[in-house]
């Protein structure tokens, strides 16, 4: 077991979902061709000025009412100065001393319980451009698209002592935006993205360690891999006798290593100081009221419901609430079934999300519906076809859309429930094996899932299993 412990925090930038840039008018929309969505404003020109959009404070306060942050009704926004090619304007418009959400918290759930993670602050801010680096044409490009996309920046108290808890963090984060409708939550177009601050210290020593910061980090795997690698490194630093440095460091996904991008600059370094084209951001109570009453049942609450309305497991009611879509998804599902929701959860949770994961695919963007899921499920309720066989479809259906008894009748699936068919197959199967007759006579009952697999290969999968179990248990009693 390792003498030291891990102190990690994180800070999230969640990009929010509005048609328009912070502090102007261009679109936020992705994929444009490079530098389309600028203007005079958020390409820095001189002489011109901010204007705030006001969709921002109010998902920024939704965002701090979901996770029990305190609402400043005064906050300042602030130049943060730092040189870089994608920042045209030579700072970067955010908030420092006076944000507008503080001192919150979210609970998350790891392998060993339930843990509080504490929220230091929810702030406003603008995001920067975009470095194109070709080695083809051994240059540099620098695209001013994402210049301005409005920002909230989620900074964590250095609460999580392992990677898995740093993951689970970043999970429920997720979640709630997306729950809220503020930001699309998409890893890979950075659009829901993460800095890690990782350090170690020995086992009862209160005083930090030196930290050193990932930048950057954008899928959940990668925040597992690049802080797993931190920790051994740095442990191994300090039995080596070397010190750690305080520095921002980079992951390299191909390698599963972290290497330095440059010394860590402390936070004077930036040179904070109110920006003195944007007043003082002044909420009204009224306003704040106002959002928190139009506030959707949250990943946590809706947990709970689930638990007590459906009946489900605390564990089956976190997979189905941790993602919106999944939630929504297995309620139309259980509506249209109108049966055992405990089955519903099942297949959502056996069937649909590992095809989710493996095609990545959003269960709202799956083309098998609610109605023909709770369709299929009742295709095995009556008989039509067995459970092996609706799994085995499973996946063929949410790729196609089909509607699954139209898709079972297509393709001769339909469950054989004749018992005078079956049981020529059974009186086929004893006469073929007469030494498993025998065991199976002489107490050896667990044989009976050998006789079955063997009518089932000779019907194709299409035999009722549980008329074919009460015939061969009839055949050798």
């Amino acid at each position: 077991m390792s003498r030291y412990e891990t102190v990690i925090g994180l800070e999230v930038h969640a990009q929010l979902k509005t048609q328009t840039k912070i502090f102007c008018s261009c679109s936020t929309k992705f994929g444009n061709a490079p530098n389309e969505n600028v203007c005079p404003v958020c390409s820095g020109m001189p002489g011109v000025l901010p204007v705030l959009n006001e969709k921002v404070p109010e998902y920024a306060t939704k965002m701090g009412l979901a996770t029990d942050c305190e609402i400043n009704l005064k906050s300042v926004f602030a130049r943060k100065n730092y040189f870089y090619p994608d920042l045209p304007k030579g700072y970067q418009i955010s908030q420092f001393e006076l944000p507008i959400c503080e001192h919150g918290h979210i609970d998350i759930e790891v392998s060993d319980g339930k843990k509080t993670i504490g929220v230091t602050r929810i702030h406003m801010e603008e995001d920067a451009g975009k470095n194109i680096h070709s080695a083809a044409d051994n240059a540099s490009f620098v695209d001013l698209n994402r210049t301005g996309v409005p920002l909230i920046e989620i900074v964590s108290e250095p609460d999580m002592r392992s990677a898995e808890e740093a993951v689970a963090y970043l999970k429920v984060i997720r979640s709630i935006l997306l729950y809220l409708g503020i930001c699309d939550g998409n890893l890979e177009e950075g659009s829901f993205r993460c800095d890690a601050n990782i350090s170690v210290r020995p086992y009862g020593q209160k005083e930090f360690g030196t930290r050193a910061e990932l930048k950057n980090l954008n899928s959940f795997k990668h925040v597992q891999k690049s802080i797993e690698y931190e920790v051994d490194r740095q442990i191994d630093l300090i039995e080596d006798g070397e010190e750690v440095v305080q520095e921002t460091r980079l992951y390299n996904a191909d390698k599963g290593t972290t290497h330095s991008m440059r010394s860590k600059e402390e936070a004077h370094d930036y040179r904070y100081f109110p920006d003195p084209d944007l007043v003082p951001l002044v909420l009204e109570q009224a306003w704040v009221e106002k959002w928190r009453s139009e506030l959707p049942e949250l990943p946590g609450g809706k947990r709970v419901r689930f638990m007590d309305e459906y009946k489900l497991a605390d564990y089956d009611a976190a997979l189905l609430t941790g993602d919106l879509a999944v939630a929504e998804y297995f309620e139309a599902t259980a509506r249209a079934y109108g049966g055992e929701t405990k089955k519903v959860s099942n297949w959502v949770v056996g069937e649909l999300l590992p095809f989710c994961n493996d095609s990545e695919t959003e269960a709202c963007d799956c083309k098998l519906s609610p109605e023909k899921m709770a369709g299929l499920l009742k295709l095995v309720d009556d008989g039509t076809i067995s459970v092996k066989i609706g799994k085995d479809i499973f996946r063929d259906l949410c790729e196609s859309g089909d509607d699954p008894a139209k898709y079972v009748k297509a393709k001769g699936l339909v469950q054989m429930s004749d018992s005078g068919e079956l049981e020529a197959m059974v009186d086929q199967v004893i006469a073929a094996n007469p030494k498993e007759v025998e065991a199976y006579k002489g107490g050896k009952t667990k044989l009976i899932s050998f006789f079955m697999g063997q009518v089932m290969r000779l019907s194709k999968g299409q035999a009722n299993p549980g008329v074919v179990t009460k015939i061969i248990q009839d055949k050798l009693s």
